[in-house]
């Protein structure tokens, strides 16, 4: 009789084991659901204030920092020599896999920004030029 009750609640028990076992995250997808700048972008006026703001000042993408190196100096040279910028397959651009979190933790560290990333996606297809 004790067997009769114990066998279900076996059976129950690894049925919940299996669903949890079967439950894991592995990826997080981040949806881009900003409207797409249509505006020309510039480099000193649109690109380089995000890096003021979010990224050398830190220290992080400073000089002697963690490349790239983003300050104005040498933010241009850092990204274009350091393949980090494909005009030919934007969304694949390494530069914005990292800010907009697909490729590891969103940069800067505070969160995904979906402006800094619209201005960042728009600049790099208009070319990325050093405007």
């Amino acid at each position: 009789m004790l067997r009769l009750k114990i066998i279900p609640g076996i059976i129950s028990l690894g049925a919940a084991v299996l669903v949890l076992l079967g439950c894991y995250k592995d990826k997080t997808v981040i949806l881009d659901s900003v409207d797409e700048i249509t505006r020309p972008v510039t480099f000193s006026n649109d690109i380089l204030p995000i890096f003021n703001n979010s990224c050398n000042t830190s220290g992080c993408h400073s000089a002697g920092g963690k490349a790239p190196d983003l300050t104005a100096a040498n933010a241009y040279n850092s990204l274009t020599g350091g393949n980090y910028i494909k005009t030919d397959d934007p969304k694949n651009s390494e530069l914005y896999l990292w800010m907009s979190g697909k490729k590891g933790s969103p940069m800067p560290l505070s969160g995904v920004n979906k402006d800094y990333n619209a201005l960042i996606l728009a600049w790099i297809k208009q070319g990325a030029s050093n405007n």
